[in-house]
């Protein structure tokens, strides 16, 4: 049972060494990702040569439990857009926060802005 949704923003300080990948790294076995925030890693690798099969390679490898975008999750991050537009949220970020409603988890992120976040969901920031 997964305890903590990683956004893509937490995944790719981990594949990328940044500061915050140990708690990252800490956290990965009780962790789950949307399928949206695992797109969202493999575009920003495949920014990078040779970067999306690498990034493929390296995140089936971690064996994270992928969760489909739902009807339910889509419906949630709509409705979280006005809240959070002031705070630049990506649609891909806004899924994140609604698998994690669903799952009522909380969400580990890189993203700073998020601790302003108040809509029912623990904000971890990683740095």
């Amino acid at each position: 049972m997964s305890k903590v949704v990683l956004d893509a923003s937490a995944l790719m300080a981990l594949l990328r060494r940044e500061p915050g990948n140990d708690k990252v790294q800490s956290a990965l076995a009780g962790a789950a990702i949307s399928a949206v925030s695992f797109s969202e890693v493999l575009v920003k690798a495949a920014e990078v040569p040779k970067g999306f099969e690498a990034a493929k390679a390296l995140l089936r490898g971690l064996q994270l439990p992928i969760i489909a975008f739902d009807e339910q999750q889509a419906e949630l991050a709509a409705g979280l857009r006005p809240i959070t537009r002031s705070l630049g949220l990506s649609l891909g970020d806004r899924c994140c926060l609604a698998l994690a409603l669903t799952r009522a988890l909380p969400v580990m992120t890189a993203d700073r802005g998020w601790a302003e976040l108040q809509i029912g969901v623990n904000i971890l920031v990683i740095c």
